[in-house]
């Protein structure tokens, strides 16, 4: 069981706070006020006026209106005493009545008003503040097209018997179930009451009481502040099992076995993870395991993290997936970007982290394979941007939606710099940097400007020669990978190229020695053939391997890639079953690219999409539609 934060609460504040202010109010881990920045474009929120300190949020979940309606309550820290107006940032959402508090304490209706929509930021609330106002209580709903929310019909989910709910807030997305000051620059705690049916279970990144009764009204509170992308939902038939000391799974009924089993080294993961990069400062870590809708892999909420079931493989063949979502422990929940155009220090640092986590806990081969797997999708993700900043560290992301960002730039050339990093100064010296980093900026945001000034001072000028700042600016803004990148490779991968050319040399594909393949071998194995291969090539190894019979989504998405790439028809009922299947866009986009680039392949991935959008998260339908909405090339004649 989770233990209660009242005392600590009551013990906070004097004795003139009432327990209903004590349980609004934040806890003691309050970051001091950042220094000043340039505001966040992505963002109305007048942070140089207000930070928001504490969120408390009372919240009823209507499955058949699809919304949830209540009240959010922002506790409010005034950086500029003359400040009258309150900006926060919404998206679609129904205010119905905004109240502030004065200097008295009293709640009293606040005048309010809601600017014209953005189609990419949403509309600004502005509310008046009597004087020396630092509270205000907004009662609203959200409306059932909220970009955070998916509502799913029991039809959607993995045991198809009740419907399910969950959100998904970044990059901006916050803002469309919570009106909030919606910026990684602003860090809060929060404490929630969440009403459901009573059948069902709710589940937030905070602290909860694992043997809570089943009633339909379950309570929250995170006590460390984060940024309002790393608060989260979920509502469904859910079950939990301990996966260790500190770790468990939650899952529907018909999973929660399976999943215990796949995510069994999470505490080993974890207890690495400590040992070179410092204390895991979150108290437990647990996971939860979504219908296959989820647009992401995974999610990084603190506490729970969000995580795609395609995952579950029954051989740990991808848990690294666990390993990146727990590294953000470290990188992106401690340690956060404080714009969008700082991606790259949440994921960058976190796809670094996760690669020792999988040398540490598997070997060094298996690291290994992870970082040429994800070299392999940088090199191809850099050869398909069109924009020259987009292939750098550091983007301009103003005035284009922040999800723009999330490609495997900042994730896999961010981890290649740190890797460059490494390998120049030893590891145990950039260990120790990192674990630093960690440390002293801890519950914070931060900028690339910040890191270069912790990288001038703690290693390039106390390790002279060793790298300069033009190799380091090199990394950050050159469109081209530096000429001195070190690309991984792996000694698993050496034997899979080496079949891969016996096979196109002509050596029958029942004679590749491929008994012992793992998943990553496989995927290796499909990610580097040639663009262009016969019907007669195709048909030789979908016979020989039963690609298109593949129920591991990770490997039918390698495999019905290369279909479409070829146009190879007799796949397209197995492409139609996995496209309608699964929701996560890494293993949909993909296909759907390589299908819209001819205009018979654009009409079956438009037919394909108009059966399967329903059961597609509203970011991962923004995603394809992007695609499909793109002109075909003309048919070669």
């Amino acid at each position: 069981m989770v233990r209660s934060l009242l005392p600590v609460l009551l013990a906070l504040f004097t004795a003139a706070c009432t327990p209903a202010d004590a349980l609004r109010r934040p806890t003691a881990i309050l970051t001091a006020p950042a220094a000043a920045r340039a505001p966040d474009p992505h963002s109305y929120a007048n942070t140089d006026a207000f930070r928001t300190r504490h969120i408390a949020l009372d919240l009823s979940v209507d499955f058949a209106s699809k919304t949830l309606s209540g009240s959010a309550e922002l506790q409010l820290q005034r950086l500029d005493r003359r400040a009258a107006t309150l900006i926060l940032d919404t998206r679609d959402l129904d205010i119905r009545a905004v109240q502030a508090a004065g200097a008295d304490g009293r709640y009293a209706p606040a005048s309010f008003t809601l600017d014209a929509p953005d189609a990419v930021l949403g509309s600004a609330l502005r509310i008046a503040l009597p004087p020396g106002a630092e509270r205000v209580r907004i009662d609203y709903a959200t409306r059932p097209q909220a970009s955070a929310l998916q509502w799913l019909a029991p039809a959607q989910t993995t045991d198809k018997k009740r419907p399910f709910l969950f959100t998904q807030s970044q990059a901006i997305h916050a803002r469309s179930w919570i009106p909030l000051q919606d910026t990684p620059q602003v860090r809060a705690t929060y404490a929630a009451r969440i009403r459901t049916p009573q059948d069902l279970v709710a589940v937030m990144s905070a602290e909860f009481d694992l043997e809570a009764p089943r009633n339909g009204d379950y309570r929250f509170t995170m006590p460390q502040p984060i940024p309002s992308y790393l608060i989260a939902l979920a509502v469904g038939d859910l079950r939990f099992r301990a996966t260790g000391p500190r770790t468990g799974v939650f899952a529907e009924p018909s999973m929660v076995e399976r999943a215990a089993r796949e995510f069994a080294d999470t505490e080993a993961m974890i207890e690495r993870c400590e040992a070179i990069f410092g204390p895991y400062r979150w108290g437990r870590y647990d996971l939860l395991v979504l219908p296959p809708s989820f647009p992401y892999g995974g999610m990084e909420n603190p506490r729970l993290t969000f995580a795609t079931p395609t995952i579950i493989t029954g051989d740990k063949a991808l848990v690294s997936l666990v390993a990146h979502e727990l590294a953000h422990s470290w990188s992106g929940n401690l340690v956060t970007n404080a714009s969008w155009n700082d991606f790259w220090l949440n994921e960058g640092f976190t796809n670094h982290l996760t690669y020792r986590i999988m040398e540490e806990v598997y070997g060094a081969d298996r690291g290994a394979q992870e970082r040429a797997l994800g070299a392999s999708d940088l090199r191809e993700t850099l050869a398909r941007l069109e924009r020259d900043g987009d292939k750098t560290l550091m983007p301009d992301l103003a005035g284009r939606d922040p999800d723009d960002g999330v490609t495997d730039v900042p994730y896999e050339r961010g981890a290649l710099f740190l890797a460059y990093l490494e390998d120049r100064f030893g590891r145990a010296r950039f260990d120790a940097f990192l674990r630093g980093w960690f440390d002293r900026h801890a519950f914070q945001s931060v900028t690339t400007a910040q890191f270069l000034d912790e990288l001038d001072r703690q290693l390039l000028h106390r390790f002279p020669g060793v790298v300069s700042r033009a190799q380091v600016d090199a990394w950050l803004r050159s469109p081209e990978m530096p000429g001195d990148t070190v690309w991984p490779r792996s000694d698993a991968f050496a034997r899979v190229d080496e079949a891969r050319a016996a096979w196109l040399a002509g050596m029958p594909a029942r004679r590749l020695a491929t008994q012992d393949w793992r998943l990553r071998q496989w995927q290796y194995f499909l990610d580097n053939l040639p663009s262009s291969l016969s019907p007669r090539q195709l048909a030789e190894l979908d016979t020989t391997f039963k690609l298109s019979e593949s129920r591991n989504a990770v490997l039918a998405a390698r495999w019905l890639r290369v279909t479409a790439q070829n146009a190879y028809a007799p796949a397209y009922p197995a492409m139609q079953r996995h496209l309608t299947s699964v929701g996560r866009m890494s293993l949909i986009t993909p296909i759907y690219r390589e299908l819209a680039k001819t205009p018979a392949g654009l009409e079956t991935a438009r037919r394909i999409y108009r059966e399967a959008r329903a059961g597609y998260h509203p970011i991962a339908r923004d995603a394809v539609e992007q695609i499909l909405d793109q002109p075909a090339a003309p048919a070669k004649s």
